[in-house]
């Protein structure tokens, strides 16, 4: 049964979440395509930027990432506190780097006009602040312009209309930290399962590639997997004057071919955040609770244990965070390469999962028996409480 998403992501439960959504009838969309001879590769290329230039705006990070040639994988942290701390104008410019918005704001704007708004106008000001807020730390808005976006570039470049991903995204909540590693490592390891690449760096277009190659400039200005040349995007950093919403692009002369080219070059304007840090949480809330030296050698030996041609052999130098964190390397091995298969709405330790069954008021929660597998003690933190 089909469940709302208000009660799939409910960051009183968790604000991490395990993000896949897919090209319709899983086409190879953004892939080579073996039955047409046609490569959309470089889409995802698209996919990759448009997703890092949206963290900016919205007040959710990117921690792991791999765009594969029909679907999308994220581990996302969603930051309601970051918006609530946001000023009224700074909430108005971010949200007008995705849509245009009615006239009465780009008054609210300019301290010209202000003044001269009348008491009702201001009232209906703060309703859209109000609204725009709580968009902006919101899953699925960010998952909407992210796939509205890159539907419009790919049916402009093929001269069609339609769908371009499937009606829903499936998301996963991330309970605790050891489903955190877990989900990670399953993402980043994506390519390597499916065979189109051999290591971890090679695996293009994913967040550990994108780490590992930030790590090879640290002399170039970077810093520990997170580009320090690459900001944060604020209000001065973001153009969301009205000039940012034209283009020259007129090849459909259209109103709405109109509205979609501005808005595409609003976007393409936006610069790309860096993706989130590793630390610790009770330095700076946040960051992905783990080292990056301890991440990185996981899953380097987890894709040499995940190749075909070695499957189901256990790396002896597996970093001890597994040990720290409760995971058995056996199990985590053995079910590595089907480990979301085997879970619902949510993954994590055993007890988190019966809890969140108990609190939602349903029977069960799928996963509780592979959690039992791969999870071999309780988690030591959970991570919406440590990043809280």
């Amino acid at each position: 049964m089909t469940r709302p998403r208000a009660s799939l992501v409910s960051l009183s439960d968790t604000p991490w979440y395990h993000v896949v959504t897919r090209c319709v009838r899983r086409a190879y969309l953004c892939g080579f395509d073996r039955l047409t001879g046609r490569s959309f590769e470089h889409r995802r290329g698209w996919v990759e930027l448009r997703l890092r230039q949206l963290a900016g705006v919205f007040a959710i990070d990117v921690a792991a990432y791999a765009v594969m040639s029909n679907h999308v994988h994220l581990v996302v942290r969603v930051d309601a506190d970051r918006a609530a701390g946001w000023s009224d104008t700074e909430v108005l410019r971010r949200w007008r780097c995705l849509f245009r918005g009615p006239v009465v704001v780009e008054r609210f704007l300019s301290p010209a006009t202000r003044t001269e708004m009348t008491e009702a106008e201001l009232d209906g000001v703060a309703e859209l602040i109000a609204t725009y807020r709580a968009r902006l730390a919101d899953l699925s808005w960010f998952m909407r312009v992210l796939n509205e976006s890159i539907a419009r570039m790919a049916n402009r470049e093929d001269g069609v209309r339609g769908r371009f991903w499937e009606g829903r995204f499936r998301s996963q909540a991330i309970l605790d930290e050891t489903a955190l590693l877990a989900v990670m490592a399953y993402v980043d390891l994506n390519p390597i399962r499916a065979g189109i690449a051999e290591t971890p760096e090679e695996s293009a277009h994913t967040g550990i590639a994108a780490r590992i190659a930030a790590l090879r400039t640290s002399d170039e200005g970077m810093t520990e997997g997170r580009p320090t040349n690459v900001q944060r995007s604020t209000p001065e950093t973001i153009d969301a004057s009205p000039a940012a919403h034209t283009t020259t692009d007129h090849t459909d002369t259209s109103p709405n071919a109109c509205s979609d080219n501005r808005r595409e070059a609003a976007l393409d304007r936006l610069p790309p955040a860096p993706l989130m840090p590793f630390g610790n949480p009770a330095e700076v809330p946040a960051v992905v609770p783990f080292t990056l030296d301890d991440y990185l050698p996981l899953v380097d030996s987890l894709g040499r244990a995940l190749h075909p041609r070695k499957r189901g052999s256990i790396p002896a130098e597996l970093p001890e965070i597994l040990s720290r964190l409760g995971i058995a390397p056996e199990r985590f091995v053995e079910h590595a390469g089907f480990l979301l298969k085997g879970f619902g709405a949510a993954i994590g330790a055993p007890q988190r999962l019966t809890a969140l069954a108990a609190q939602r008021e349903c029977r069960y929660l799928r996963g509780v028996r592979h959690a039992k597998a791969l999870f071999s003690t309780p988690a030591t933190a959970n991570p919406s409480a440590t990043a809280a």
